[in-house]
């Protein structure tokens, strides 16, 4: 269960409306009137709760489960302790997560100005927008309808934010066009200059920054992370992108839509994902690249070359996934001297 002083609960709702809202289907011996308090986990469901079952690692879980109801995929329905609504769908995650908003969605704070807030003049200030203690806005910036400026964010000049977005406490947005139903977690920084500058003799000389950074609608952007404005083109990020924690994207680059870019990633300038990318832990790209649809990379890998759509990749150089497997096997192999016999590590 949630813990009531950080999550207010929405419920009670029937096991029949939630079958309805997901299209899943209903196995109760108690009908669809039974009404369901919370939503839980197979361990620590109890009677009233709502659960889900679509790792076949959880089945022993299942099986002495004390949830009054379910979210199942069929193959393995037929384990189901007695008593226990089913909800048979072959997306059991998917529609948990659905449900799990119905009981905890997400508040709202009051549309209003904080006292404390500091918005210029000229600023655009939409509909039910909140913006929250120790907020700055600087002057031309527009914020869309129903969006939330949390404590002490800075929205830089002429920046543009959608409708419906959350900027988190002490995130920083300069140079920047945000899309709706954008959420930008705390201590994000988007649109600071890009790493760029030109080496002679007599040491770096830094080259002007003047593109901006493009974020679409309905991305995340996680906490820490920071976003470089381009150096003439713009960066992007494409629409239903998900960014992770402590994430780092270099000037001018463009990821496509639904990427999915996870913690501690790093990302040159000018690489180009295509949509659906997904960069595991730790991966680090080169910069200059062009990283097909579809690309998966392992985590803690390094790319640096080019990747063709659809390819699974692995590995410091990164290699395609199997070759990498093969890569870790033969290293296992020499140090066991090749013969399966583990080496004296005093010779």
């Amino acid at each position: 269960m949630a813990d009531p002083r950080f999550f207010t609960n929405r419920g009670p709702f029937t096991v029949g409306d939630i079958a309805e809202a997901t299209g899943a289907e209903l196995r109760s011996e108690a009908g669809p009137g039974v009404e369901l308090s919370d939503v839980s986990t197979l361990q620590d469901a109890a009677d009233g709760h709502l659960t889900f079952l679509e790792n076949r690692r959880y089945v022993k879980d299942f099986r002495s489960s004390g949830a009054s109801a379910c979210f199942v995929d069929p193959t393995f329905a037929d384990q189901a302790p007695t008593g226990m609504a089913l909800l048979v769908t072959p997306r059991p995650r998917r529609n948990f997560a659905k449900i799990a908003r119905w009981y905890y969605p997400v508040d709202r704070p009051e549309a209003g100005v904080h006292a404390t807030a500091d918005v210029a003049p000229g600023a655009v200030i939409g509909e039910n927008v909140s913006i929250g203690p120790g907020v700055v806005v600087a002057a031309f910036a527009e914020i869309g309808a129903g969006t939330a400026i949390e404590a002490n964010a800075v929205i830089g000049t002429g920046v543009s934010i959608g409708s419906e977005c959350t900027i988190g406490a002490n995130a920083s947005i300069s140079h920047a066009m945000i899309g709706d139903r954008v959420f930008v977690y705390p201590g994000v920084r988007i649109g600071q200059p890009g790493f760029g500058f030109d080496m002679d003799d007599a040491g770096p000389f830094l080259v002007p920054q003047l593109g901006r950074v493009i974020v679409e609608d309905d991305v995340e952007i996680g906490a820490n992370t920071t976003i470089d404005r381009g150096s003439g083109p713009d960066t992007v990020i494409g629409r239903g992108s998900m960014i992770d924690n402590l994430v780092q994207i270099g000037h001018n680059v463009s990821l496509g839509r639904g990427c999915i870019i996870v913690a501690q990633v790093g990302i040159s300038g000018s690489t180009r994902l295509g949509d659906r990318v997904v960069l595991a832990g730790q991966v680090g790209v080169a910069g200059h690249l062009e990283i097909g649809d579809g690309v998966q990379v392992a985590a803690m890998s390094g790319v640096n070359r080019s990747v063709a759509a659809g390819t699974v990749v692995g590995g410091a150089p990164a290699v395609p996934i199997r070759d990498f497997r093969r890569q870790v096997a033969a290293i296992k192999r020499l140090g066991r001297g090749g013969d399966g016999k583990k080496q004296d590590e005093t010779a």
